[in-house]
């Protein structure tokens, strides 16, 4: 028995796979303050005479960034670079804004200690720490009441020397260290990779140690690059689970594509609080797009992670109307608690009320009724949007659905158009559980004419999780090092030391001379120049052979294999007659028939129609067809042409 876990902002899901290929799915409300006590109660409902494997996506490290709830940190660093975090880089988000926010930092100036030593760029140590000066360091930090410690010091990527002996005098404290954090050259990224990691270090340590108390379960993380950690190296590197339930989405997602036929898709995961996006654009080849340049609510996280793109508007946004008299969807959500109004306990307008509003959710339809939806609070909740805008309560309610729309539209663009790729070529791969009430109207807008939704399609995050291999990831800078062949020999030495049994994946960040910034590409010692000249041409539209290389940074990624999973073959039928319900679309209210995805023929049906799965619901407007494959998906294609 294997079971995914996949703890959400509003819903915590759970899909188990049995040994004879069956897959249970069911859902519990999200706990916020105490989430490791809603997946304890989850897993107390099975037992086996065997250990059972838990793949666990925890929001954990994420919501301590974005709330600022981590740990009190302090951040040592080379004597006259205090100020590192907080200066940052000249970067400006918003080029015309002459007022704008100043930074959210996580770093507390009183907390940044300076140590009087020095590392060369080419590693050689200049000044090593002094015991005196390590002592009066640890009694500062005792004294500042730091309960995590970050050290980057002025090139470590090169010798960590200097780190290492200041971490032996800090005994006692829990120390992130840059040189095994993130060893690589950018003293700011570096820095803020290092801290962040120390900022969420004990939480999650709290936290894992926490669900290490469900006996006969062996629990794994995901890990933001899609591979999954033991609970040992998760909490030693938190960091690299600050996307963690995401990244079981896009896993989910490339696989169930894949089973179906897919090549080229888009992800389009749409939960309670947020959606995230990306882009895959060949299952053939491997896996979805990857960075090391990723920001996270404006904080460089550089660790290797797959590139999605989240964007505030999930089922439960909240919808308002702002001083100029526009309606505005998001980024602020309801989360578990209050949740929207429609739960019984909200009272502010959210999606999830408006398509109740619609029509397209039924008083027992969420969570196959085991939870009851309030329509009349939900009417309430929407009519004071209608009340501040004059209009109607059903226009109000498809105005939230359109603006909620035109928020995920652009974080669609944002992984296609604007990184050269047409949606037109691509799939979109509708999951979540609001995720399949706005793919269609979402795919007309961008003229794709293909949309999955997956079987489970409510839970695909989760089950993303069981399909996760076990991976690790490591880097070395390669500046000044002419034996590359020797650096990544080390790296794999360390690989298969930590993942024993694994295949490597090389890659090297590679650049033309002079060039500030880098291209990750597959690492070969005969053709790496010839690869880089590709991707540079794909990437920027140009390349110049003639014009020296130079590689930054040797990457080396550990892969184990998980044993594939067997689903059961779902049995073709010819769906029944039929309910039928009232439903709003476009074209006004219409009454749908109301199918089970089950039971939807596996031959081409035309819509509209609303589709029911568990978690989940999809709605087919009118000039759409819809199939189930042998996969169990379902398959949505339109007529129109773009």
């Amino acid at each position: 028995m294997r079971i995914g876990v996949d703890a959400g902002g509003t819903f915590t899901d759970f899909i188990v796979l049995h040994d004879d290929g069956r897959m249970e799915i069911f859902k519990l409300r999200s706990n916020p303050s105490a989430p490791s006590k809603v997946i304890l109660e989850g897993l107390r409902r099975f037992s086996s005479n065997k250990p059972i494997q838990v793949v666990h996506g925890s929001t954990v490290a994420t919501n301590a960034l974005l709330e600022r709830k981590g740990a009190r940190t302090a951040f040592i660093t080379t004597t006259g670079f205090e100020d590192l975090l907080e200066i940052g880089r000249q970067y400006r988000a918003q080029l015309y804004n002459l007022t704008p926010a100043p930074r959210r930092l996580l770093v507390q100036r009183d907390l940044c200690f300076g140590v009087d030593e020095r590392t060369h760029f080419n590693g050689t140590i200049a000044k090593a720490p002094s015991k005196t000066g390590l002592r009066k360091l640890a009694a500062q930090l005792r004294k500042s009441g730091a309960q995590s410690v970050a050290i980057c010091f002025l090139h470590a990527y090169q010798n960590p020397k200097n780190e290492l002996a200041v971490e032996r005098a800090l005994q006692g404290f829990t120390v992130s260290r840059s040189s095994e954090i993130c060893p690589e050259f950018r003293e700011y990224e570096r820095g803020s990779t290092t801290f962040i990691n120390a900022y969420v270090r004990p939480l999650m340590e709290t936290y894992l140690a926490e669900l290490g108390r469900a006996r006969g379960f062996r629990v794994s993380v995901m890990q933001s690059s899609g591979g999954i950690l033991s609970t040992k190296d998760a909490g030693r590197h938190a960091v690299r689970t600050v996307l963690s339930g995401p990244a079981g989405g896009v896993i989910g997602a490339m696989e169930m594509a894949r089973r179906s036929g897919f090549q080229r898709i888009l992800g389009f995961d749409m939960g309670g609080t947020s959606t995230d996006v990306c882009l895959c654009d060949s299952l053939r080849d491997g896996a979805a797009s990857h960075t090391t340049e990723a920001m996270v609510d404006g904080l460089p996280v550089r660790v290797p992670m797959l590139d999605i793109q989240t964007v505030g508007a999930g089922g439960g946004s909240i919808a308002r109307v702002d001083a100029g008299g526009l309606l505005r969807v998001g980024p602020e959500s309801a989360g578990a608690i209050p949740g929207p109004a429609c739960y019984g306990t909200g009272t502010k307008a959210t999606v999830t009320d408006a398509h109740v509003v619609l029509g397209r959710i039924d008083v027992q339809q969420l969570l196959g009724g085991a939870m009851t939806i309030n329509i009349p609070r939900a009417e309430q909740a929407v009519d004071a949007i209608a009340k501040a805008l004059h209009i109607t309560r059903v226009d109000a309610a498809a105005g939230i659905v359109r603006v909620a729309n035109a928020n995920m539209e652009r974080a669609i663009r944002s992984v296609s158009i604007e990184r050269g790729h047409d949606p037109r070529d691509f799939a979109l791969v509708a999951f979540g559980g609001s995720g399949g009430l706005h793919a269609c109207e979402i795919a007309k807008e961008l003229g794709i004419r293909t949309v999955i939704a997956p079987a489970f399609a409510g839970a695909l995050s989760a089950f993303g999780m069981l399909m996760a291999d076990e991976v690790r990831d490591f880097s070395a800078s390669a500046l000044g090092h002419s034996n590359l062949a020797t650096r990544l020999a080390a790296l794999e030495k360390q690989a298969r030391r930590a993942l024993p049994g694994c295949a490597v994946e090389r890659t090297a960040d590679v650049r033309y001379h002079g060039q500030s910034y880098e291209l990750n590409v597959v690492y070969s010692d005969q053709d790496l120049a010839h690869t880089f000249h590709q991707a540079h041409q794909r990437v920027y539209g140009y390349s110049t052979p003639s014009r020296a290389i130079e590689v930054v940074t040797l990457r080396l990624r550990a892969r184990r294999k998980t044993p594939p999973i067997k689903l059961q073959a779902q049995k073709s039928s010819n769906p029944p007659s039929a309910i039928k319900r009232r439903v709003w679309t476009k074209r006004g209210w219409r009454n749908l028939p109301v199918l089970q995805q089950a039971a939807i023929s596996t031959k081409p049906t035309q819509g509209p129609a609303l589709v029911l799965d568990y978690g989940s619901t999809t709605l087919i407007p009118p000039q759409w067809s819809h199939r189930r494959d042998a996969a169990g998906n379902l398959v949505i294609q339109s007529k129109f042409t773009r």
